[in-house]
């Protein structure tokens, strides 16, 4: 079948690239007989340029004018076989269109699946910056992705998850194609914990979701397989600028090199200046700031960053280009760039034990795990921290 949206794209030439070309074919899928006016308002475009994709959809025979605009039968198989929505419930599929973040029965049976898996995911490891975001937080991204139209049929790339929000698209899918995995669907992802990989590969199989793992040092170049493969990414980096700017710059490599993709960027919540910072590189890259969430995400015990963080959806642009592309060798992660060393003391005999990067025990999570090595207690107060930078 002719890929038809390249052909439109190379007519109209807009800005917005071709997924804004795709989204109104979409739109006019699940809202037939919708107006130009409406088209535009629920695509964030000016009605002149609508009209002018919505005319060439006429002259390839995609659509009709007939009380609003409808798809052709050419026009239908083109959405559910090329774009990949064939046998979806269109029902529950426009009921997280209108309400994202409604408790509905369908997202309470996916919680219920979910939850046994979250609660058995490997122990965070801090010298990687990893903290546990909730099980609510992995299917709200993975509700947002639908949202934005960026689920279905896509290629998704998750650069670092131990969110497992792989596996919450996984479920979200298998619930809008009626508890099937018939769908065209792509979903790979990339982390540097082995622990990680294996445990998402096993849920995998188990499951039949279509999720390939690989298992990546993001300080090395992406490896030629990964680039310019991807419609859009989800990336929980490193809480530092460093961390960043990597993780991003990787992605954008994975994506396709086309304008108006999709970056979903969770972030902790910082300090004006250190936000400025942050958007200039952004800026830097040819990103721009589509929406910004706050209080999006939260957080199994990551009390110093409040439990909370934001998400920031970024687009790219016809200028976007990763910062990094060879390897990197400073640091990364908050514990190389901040080194601190904490005191803590045994609630059961009173050992004082230190806890940091360079410490018998990297984190207090292993400490508790190992246990007090005089009396084997597993419960400890903070007493000291110390940055020893």
């Amino acid at each position: 079948m002719l890929n038809y949206i390249e052909k439109i794209n190379k007519n109209v030439n807009i800005e917005e690239g071709k997924k804004a070309i795709e989204n109104i074919l979409i739109s006019i899928y699940f809202k037939e007989g919708i107006s130009t006016k409406e088209l535009a308002r629920e695509n964030l475009l000016p009605i002149p340029i609508v009209a002018a994709i919505k005319k060439e959809f006429i002259k390839k025979g995609l659509v009709i004018q007939d009380k609003g605009t409808r798809l052709t039968v050419e026009g239908r198989c083109f959405v559910e076989q090329q774009l990949g929505f064939e046998n979806i419930d269109k029902d529950l599929y426009m009921k997280l269109l209108m309400e994202p973040w409604k408790q509905h029965r369908e997202i309470i049976e996916i919680k219920e699946e979910l939850q046994e898996i979250f609660d058995n995911r490997p122990q965070v490891d801090v010298t990687v910056d990893q903290s546990k975001s909730s099980m609510d937080t992995s299917l709200k991204r993975a509700i947002l992705c639908l949202k934005n139209h960026n689920l279905v049929g896509k290629k998704i790339l998750c650069l670092g998850d131990d969110d497992l929000v792989s596996i919450a698209l996984g479920f979200l899918l298998k619930k809008l194609f009626d508890n099937t995995i018939h769908h065209t669907t792509k979903i790979t992802v990339m982390d540097i914990d082995k622990r990680i990989i294996d445990y998402i590969s096993n849920i995998s199989t188990k499951e039949s979701f279509q999720i390939k793992c690989a298992a990546v040092d993001f300080r090395k170049p992406l490896a030629n397989d990964f680039k310019n493969k991807f419609d859009c990414f989800f990336t929980d980096p490193p809480y530092t600028i460093e961390g960043m700017n990597l993780f991003l710059s990787r992605g954008i490599e994975a994506l396709k090199d086309d304008s108006g993709l999709n970056i979903y960027f969770s972030y902790a919540h910082k300090s004006p200046d250190f936000q400025l910072t942050m958007q200039k590189y952004i800026l830097s890259m040819g990103l721009t700031v589509s929406e910004v969430i706050p209080r999006f995400n939260t957080y199994e015990g990551a009390s110093i960053i409040g439990n909370t963080g934001q998400m920031m959806v970024l687009k790219t642009t016809n200028i976007t280009e990763s910062l990094i592309q060879q390897f990197y060798k400073e640091a990364l992660y908050t514990g190389e760039i901040k080194k601190t060393v904490r005191s803590y003391r045994c609630k059961g005999c009173g050992e004082i034990i230190k806890v940091g990067g360079f410490e018998k025990f990297n984190n207090i999570e292993t400490l508790k795990s190992k246990g007090c090595y005089k009396c084997n207690g597993q419960v400890f107060d903070l007493i000291q921290r110390k940055n020893m930078n």
